[in-house]
Order: structure tokens, then C-alpha cells, then sequence
């Protein structure tokens, strides 16, 4: 009781204001969840639309086959390429008023609920088989292009909520509970009523009883959506443009973009079994039990509220990868459960009670670790890159084009096709279920196989956030745009690296005395003791990266860095670098046995690249024909009285060519302003006595 006291006392106090350390308040986080609400309930009917022969849509209700299903999918991805390239790059080079990710989550909502509606309302059943197919993907690529940024936008939001990786995880449970109402009170209610009704195996179901909630879901998206808020460390000048091409080279040598994203692509077998549960409500018994499959599924839901409550406990314990591993390693056990129980209901909704608590834990630690990831690579590369991760993520799109060929096949082998009517036949059904059992027991081991070799702890990922802060103030500071709450925080970092801080040691010998006495304030001031005392140790661990950062300019292959970007200003900002070749080639013959060695080859050889490409550009554009950048320009365009069509074309035909032209000087300037930027922070850096001083001023005020 008194724990509860102190949790509702917690929220009060920090309901507005967050605590020392934090940057999120309670309400803010009661709102994240409202908001989530909202945007997956504005998406339910879209996001029930799938190319496979799970889908009881375009499978069961309008009667397409498994293997034209699947071809169509990779059709569909195919035209998705270049859309979700596309969108990488919008993501990652467009700032609308009011944020990176929210504004999008504004603009999508309603042609998703169009569409969506308009999709089930087709009168399929008039049709042909042929027209069906033709419609079908039609639709489905137009809404998936619209899906892809709403999806995406709201993933990449709630990893931006907070730079702390704990407070995220904490945020992400919290606000997870809250909005995994809206897919639980669907799931009960929409499969109850579909079992009083036209069942869901039937296109009534979703023309009718869906569309309510995407309604309702809109409403609460428009009042809630605008009161979030995104975090990222950055300087306060304004965004850069990112080349595709960069950004591709760059996240591919992320290792842990692909220790992460192949853990995906291999495990790609790991859902099969999900369609048992649905499958033996609305099957096994002729039907007779498929009204109670929404209070089953609604219990079955249940499971991931606990496991969403205990995530960040467990992350905290364990760390995202080890709990990962675990999670993994439950899931094989239970799958292969499966085998002893398919025959029996009860049991069988027991072990995907288990299974969906175990799953759940990934909603929240995946995110975290896709946030760190992300981190990471900012601190490695000064490039903050959220959607140009996704083109290269679509070599698991490409790899779906095989591995998705998989399940449909065995459907087919084992005689479901368009007709799911023979799922009604208790031996075909039970020899599908061992087949897709077998292969969700595979998928889990092959997905636990890559993050054996992920290595991005709290610890590191705490250290390259605090990297970060201290770069953007001593940027910030040059820039004469440094801000008190920045100062302090930073400085807090430097002066714990200088101070050469040590771990503490933690006995929990006077917690143990106060339990022994039943002394409840003793207790209380114990654990607020080792809870000191353990993040001091978090902060000792996470120094030597930022002991790095601050004494970077000191070692050898910075200062091969610093020489080479002195060479490169003088050139001039436009430079046609006839003499890349030479570079590379002498760069190629540096050494390269030691970890620094490495490094300064690595360096020189990034540096020939970005001038070759810079030569090529320049040549092919002339120096004549460059779009130097200007502000002035964009505006008077916006600003530009139309008053006809014709008016109207001409303003969006300069508006494109202006930001091409932008595009293409910022490339071929990119070594010299890559150099300048660098000699900027060398010098930056030179000032730190500077900052102290200031630091010091506004502590004696406060």
C-alpha cells in the first residue's frame, strides 16, 4: 500500500514537470498514449488489409488464393521500392511546422481511412476472379504508400520521445498499456459481433462494423497528436540535406543496423503458427465456437498488458539484449508445446497466452535498441539518419520475395486454396498446424542467432548520448545559441570526466538491517541510497567515451583529419579535385595495423571518395550553372501571388529546379564544407575553459 502511495505521489509531483534526469512528465506520456489510441484505431481497417492467406480480408472474404496472393505482395513491394526510397529521404531532409515525424501523422490519417473504406466497399462479389486480383492490389499499393509514412512516422516519434534509453523504455510501457486498449477492445468486440453476424470470413463484417472505429480513432488523433513532443540532440542549425547515397554508404557500415535487421530476415518463419488460434475457433466443430473467439483473443491480449507493465523492470535487470536472447529462447520451448496441445482449445489458448507476454516484451525493447542504433550512428557519423535507414532495409523486402513464397506453398501443398471452407476438415487442418508449428520453432531459433553478437550496452549507448549533448554545446556555443538548461547538463558530463570519477561500491548491508527491523523509512532511504549509488556507477561507465570525445583532437588521427581539411578550404568552396585519383591511391597505400592506422586509411579514403564525387558533379554541371543557396529565394516563391494555373505550374516548376540546383551544390561543396565544419569543432573545442567559466556563473546565480 504505501509503494502505491508513493508511485500516485510521484505522478503528482512530476505530473508537469519531470524528475531531475528526466525529460518526459507524466502528462506528457498520458498523452502519448491517448495519441497512440487514436492513430491505431484511425488504422484499424487499414492496417486489417494484407496480401497473404492469413487474411481473412482478400483471403477468406473475397476468396483469392495463397500463391496469387503472395505474387501479388511481391509485386506490390516491388512498386514499393523506390516509394519507401523516397520516403527515407523526405523523412530525413523535410522539417514541416510543428516537427519531423508529427506533422506527417496529421496529414495521413484521412486518405488511409478513405481508402481503406473505399477498399471494402468494391462490389468484389460481381466480379470476376481476374478483376478482383487487378483491384485488389491496386488499392493495396496506393494505401500502402500512404501506411508506410503514418506507420513509420509514429515508430520513429516514440523514439525520439527521449534521449535517456531507461525513460524511453519506461515511457514506451506506460503509454503502451494506455493506447493497447484500442487493438484489445477491437479484438473483443469486433470477432463477438462478427460471430452474432456475418463472421469474419465475410466482406459484411468489415463494411460495416470497422469503419466506426476509424471515426473515433481520427477524432482523438486530431486532439491529442499535436501535444507530443520529439527530442533529439541536435544543434540548433537548421537541417542539412542528407544524399541518399551517403547516407546508404554510411548505414551500411552500421554493424548493428545489420545484426538487427538480419535477425529479422532470418526469422521470418517465427509467426507461422499464429493463424492456429483463429483458425481452430472458426474451424474445429464445424464453427461452433468461433463467437467466443474474441473473448478468447481479448484474454489472450491480456497476457501483453503484464509484460509491457514489466519491461523496462526487466530491461533495467537484464538489458535489452539479454532479455531479447531469453525471450527467444522461451518462445522455441513453447512453440514446440504446441505440438502436445493442438488438439486441445484450452490448452492451446494457455500457450499463446504465454507466447503473446513473452512476444510483448519486444514492443518495447525493440524500438529501444532501433533508437540506440540510431544514436550510435549519429555519434559515429555527426549525422542524424531516422528514414534513410529504410532503403537498405528493403533487401529484407527483396528477400521476402523467396521467403514469402514459403507458407503460401505449404498452404496450396496441403490443399488450402481459395476454398477455406476444407479448413473445416480436421485432418488437413491438424497436418497444417504440425507443419506450421515446426516452422515457428525454426524462425525462433534463427532469429535468436545474430543478436548473440549485438554488443551496444546501456552503458556505451549512455556514452554516446552524452557525446552528443556536449557536441551540440559546443557548437551551440559558437554559434552564440547556447541555452542555460544545455549548459548545465553538459557541463555536469565534462566535469564528471575530469574529475576522473570511480564506481562506488554497493553494500546493501544497512537494506538488509532495515528489513530485519521492519523499519519502513529505513528501507525507504536505503534503496533511494543504492539507487545513488547505482546510477552514479552507470554515469563511471559511460566516461571513457566521452574522455575520448573531449581528447579526440589530440590524437594522431585527428590530427591527420585536421591537416587534410586545412588543405581542402584553401582550395575554395568550388573545386573540381582533378587529383582525387593520386589521393586515393596514396591513401590506399597508408598503413593499416593498428586500430588508429586504420582509422586515418578509412578517413582518407572517405575523403578521395566525396571528392571524386564532388569532380564529377562539377564537371558535369559547370561551375556557371550552380544554385548557390539562398533562403530569400524558396520564400519568394511561396509567398509569390498566383492568381492562375498556368501561374501556379510556373512557381512549382522554379520551386523543384531551385531545390535540385541546392541539392547538387551541397554536393559538390560537401568536402569543403565537411573540412570547415571540422576545423569549427577543433576550434570550438579550444574554448572549453571558456564554457567553464560561464557554467560556473550560472551555477553561483542558481
Amino acid at each position: 500500500m504505501g509503494e502505491i502511495k508513493k508511485l500516485i505521489s510521484n505522478v503528482k509531483e512530476h505530473w508537469n514537470t519531470p524528475a531531475q534526469g528526466n525529460y518526459v512528465p507524466y502528462k506528457e506520456v498520458a498523452t502519448i498514449g491517448a495519441a497512440g489510441f487514436g492513430i491505431h484505431w484511425a488504422s484499424t481497417l487499414a492496417s486489417a488489409i494484407g496480401l497473404s492467406a492469413n487474411n481473412f480480408i482478400v483471403g477468406a472474404s473475397i476468396g483469392l488464393k495463397p500463391m496469387d496472393l503472395q505474387i501479388m505482395l511481391i509485386l506490390a513491394n516491388l512498386v514499393g521500392l523506390p516509394i519507401a526510397v523516397f520516403r527515407g529521404w523526405f523523412l530525413d531532409n523535410h522539417k514541416l511546422p510543428g516537427g519531423k515525424f508529427i506533422p506527417i501523422l496529421l496529414r495521413t490519417p484521412v486518405p488511409i481511412v478513405i481508402i481503406s473504406t473505399i477498399f471494402v466497399w468494391l462490389p468484389y462479389e460481381n466480379w470476376e476472379y481476374r478483376t478482383k486480383v487487378v483491384v485488389v492490389w491496386f488499392m493495396f499499393v496506393i494505401l500502402s504508400a500512404f501506411l508506410g509514412f503514418y506507420n513509420e512516422s509514429f515508430t520513429y516519434l516514440k523514439q525520439v520521445v527521449s534521449p535517456n534509453a531507461q525513460e524511453r523504455a519506461h515511457v514506451m510501457s506506460i503509454s503502451q498499456v494506455l493506447y493497447s486498449n484500442a487493438p484489445t477492445i477491437t479484438n473483443l468486440v469486433i470477432p463477438t459481433i462478427a460471430g452474432l453476424t456475418w463472421g469474419m470470413d465475410n466482406i459484411w463484417t468489415y463494411r460495416i462494423i470497422y469503419p466506426g472505429f476509424t471515426v473515433v480513432g481520427l477524432i482523438v488523433l486530431f486532439i491529442f497528436t499535436p501535444k507530443m513532443k520529439e527530442r533529439i540532440i541536435m544543434p540548433k542549425r537548421p537541417v542539412e540535406y542528407v544524399s541518399i547515397t551517403d547516407s546508404l554508404r554510411e548505414v551500411a557500415k552500421n554493424k548493428y543496423f545489420w545484426i538487427i535487421n538480419s535477425a529479422t530476415w532470418l526469422g521470418f518463419l517465427e509467426g507461422s503458427s499464429g493463424v492456429m488460434i483463429n483458425w481452430t475457433f472458426n474451424y474445429a466443430n464445424n464453427g461452433e465456437n468461433k463467437v467466443y473467439m474474441g473473448v478468447a483473443t481479448t484474454l489472450i491480449a491480456n497476457a501483453a498488458l503484464w509484460s509491457m507493465l514489466l519491461a523496462p523492470f526487466m530491461i533495467k535487470w537484464l538489458g535489452k539484449r539479454n532479455l531479447l536472447i531469453m525471450h527467444n529462447s522461451i518462445n522455441v520451448v513453447l512453440y514446440a508445446l504446441l505440438f502436445l496441445v493442438r488438439d486441445n482449445l484450452l490448452l492451446m489458448c494457455v500457450i499463446f497466452y504465454l507466447t503473446t507476454f513473452v512476444n510483448t516484451f519486444q514492443n518495447v525493447y525493440i524500438p529501444n535498441i532501433q533508437a540506440d542504433m540510431r544514436d550510435y550512428h549519429q555519434w559515429k557519423t555527426g549525422v542524424r539518419v531516422d528514414g534513410l535507414f529504410t532503403p537498405l532495409t528493403l533487401i529484407g523486402t527483396v528477400l521476402g520475395f523467396f521467403t514469402g513464397l514459403v507458407i503460401p506453398a505449404i498452404y496450396e501443398k496441403m490443399g488450402l486454396l481459395d476454398d477455406y471452407t476444407v479448413l473445416y476438415n480436421d485432418e488437413l487442418r491438424n497436418n497444417l498446424f504440425t507443419v506450421l508449428i515446426i516452422c515457428s520453432v525454426i524462425g525462433s531459433i534463427m532469429n535468436l542467432i545474430p543478436y548473440l553478437f549485438y554488443d551496444l550496452t546501456e552503458n556505451k549507448h549512455r556514452g554516446y548520448v552524452n557525446v552528443l549533448k556536449i557536441r551540440a554545446m559546443f557548437e551551440d556555443y559558437g554559434n552564440n545559441e547556447l541555452d542555460e538548461k544545455q549548459l548545465v547538463d553538459a557541463m555536469k558530463i565534462i566535469k564528471g570526466a575530469k574529475a576522473d570519477l570511480q564506481k562506488k561500491k554497493v553494500d546493501k548491508t544497512a537494506l538488509k538491517l532495515a528489513k530485519k527491523q521492519k523499519d519502513s523509512d529505513a528501507i525507504s532511504l536505503a534503496k533511494a541510497e543504492l539507487r545513488e549509488i547505482r546510477k552514479h556507477n552507470e554515469f563511471v561507465e559511460s566516461l571513457p567515451i566521452v574522455k575520448d570525445e573531449l581528447d579526440k583532437f589530440n590524437t594522431e588521427r585527428y590530427k591527420a583529419r585536421l591537416t587534410a581539411a586545412k588543405e581542402t578550404v584553401l582550395l575554395g568552396e568550388v573545386y573540381l579535385y582533378a587529383d582525387w585519383g593520386v589521393e586515393k591511391a596514396a591513401a590506399r597505400k597508408l598503413p593499416h595495423k593498428t586500430k588508429e592506422e586504420k582509422e586515418i586509411r578509412a578517413d582518407a579514403l572517405r575523403l578521395a571518395r566525396e571528392k571524386k564525387r564532388s569532380a564529377r558533379l562539377l564537371a558535369k554541371h559547370g561551375n556557371d550553372n550552380l544554385t548557390i543557396p539562398d533562403e530569400r529565394i524558396p520564400e519568394e516563391i511561396k509567398n509569390r501571388e498566383i492568381n492562375t494555373s498556368k501561374e501556379r505550374t510556373q512557381a512549382k516548376k522554379e520551386l523543384k529546379a531551385y531545390t535540385k540546383g541546392v541539392s547538387v551544390y551541397r554536393r559538390i561543396t560537401k568536402p569543403y564544407n565537411d573540412a570547415r565544419n571540422l576545423m569549427i569543432q577543433a576550434e570550438n573545442y579550444t574554448h572549453l575553459a571558456e564554457i567553464e567559466a560561464l557554467y560556473e556563473s550560472v551555477k553561483s546565480k542558481s
